[in-house]
């Protein structure tokens, strides 16, 4: 059993009032993790109620709840949320819940190549299994990929330069290691926001290997396939790039935010949004977790035909 502290889940209290918990109903935590929304949403469960983790790592099975008939942890990527829903029989949930962060347990294990502040060999998979790595990123794509990659996933504005100063490296010599990736792109870096700016670099490459964005994606189109009417979709990003999907799917019922309306202007949606200005940490968790600073809470409950129809009288009066 892994002795560290695997992962401090962010905005904990909020998220789970936020679901607004059934004793008999069904959740999924897409991304389990060490399990801490997991275990609160447990312990709101009576006998009857049933809970899902999935986590494509298998570190996080380590972490999971043992012992307890309502808890089935599912080793896949979220991306195949409803494919593990009808495998196991589930017509419908209560709540999602998705933590997009990366777990303490990626950053502090060295060996995994996550951040910049060991010397590791260059992985940043989740998925050990999976055939892509940071390294085959940095040595095979093209630099104007590679450009690409750094000014998409990671907001920087030196992304050409970065991506040149990279492929002239790794034809000097191959890039094996976080050091070495770090040593190749510091010149183009601001002195005085070094440390933010290589988070961007490594955030980049992680997406990329991750293919996070089109799994992000793919989770969410298929929440409404999954949920109950008047179910909740709970999720909490930690980068602009998660959150704007997040942010435009959950008003629009699509990740582009192209809104549909009816013959009358109304908005036509799946979803009605629960907290119309985002959820963050306070003052108290970001001293105690400084991670949860950047953490964004939204929630959403999906509208079935019923209530659709309850919201359609009230606006008619």
């Amino acid at each position: 059993m892994i002795q560290e502290v695997y992962h401090i889940p962010a905005l904990l209290e909020e998220t789970i009032a936020a679901l607004n918990v059934r004793p008999d109903g069904t959740y999924v935590d897409v991304t389990y993790g060490g399990g801490g929304h997991s275990r609160a949403i447990l312990s709101l469960l009576g006998s009857d109620g049933r809970l899902y983790g999935m986590d494509q790592d298998m570190d996080a099975w380590t972490q999971r709840v043992e012992g307890d008939e309502r808890f089935t942890f599912v080793h896949s990527n979220f991306a195949y949320l409803r494919n593990f829903m009808r495998y196991y029989g589930v017509e419908g949930v209560d709540g999602i819940v998705a933590d997009l962060g990366v777990s303490f347990h990626h950053f502090d294990t060295a060996e995994r190549g996550f951040s910049f502040r060991a010397d590791a060999p260059l992985d940043m998979r989740m998925n050990r299994d999976a055939r892509l790595d940071a390294r085959a990123v940095l040595a095979t794509y093209s630099e104007e990929r590679l450009a690409d990659v750094l000014y998409l996933y990671g907001e920087l504005r030196q992304a050409r330069r970065l991506a040149s100063a990279l492929v002239k490296q790794r034809e000097a010599r191959p890039l094996t290691t976080t050091g070495e990736l770090v040593e190749a792109v510091r010149p183009l870096l601001r002195a005085s926001q070094e440390k933010k700016e290589l988070s961007q670099v490594f955030q980049a490459l992680r997406i990329e290997v991750n293919g996070e964005l089109d799994a992000l994606r793919r989770m969410l189109m298929q929440t409404a396939d999954v949920l109950r009417p008047g179910g909740r979709l709970a999720v909490i990003t930690y980068h602009s790039l998660e959150d704007r999907m997040v942010k435009n799917f959950m008003r629009s019922g699509n990740v582009e935010g192209k809104v549909e309306k009816d013959f009358y202007g109304r908005v036509q949606s799946p979803w009605r949004v629960v907290n119309n200005r985002v959820i963050t940490a306070s003052e108290a968790e970001v001293a105690q977790n400084p991670r949860s600073r950047s953490a964004k809470l939204r929630v959403a409950e999906l509208v079935g035909a019923e209530q659709e129809d309850k919201q359609e009288e009230k606006k008619g009066r």
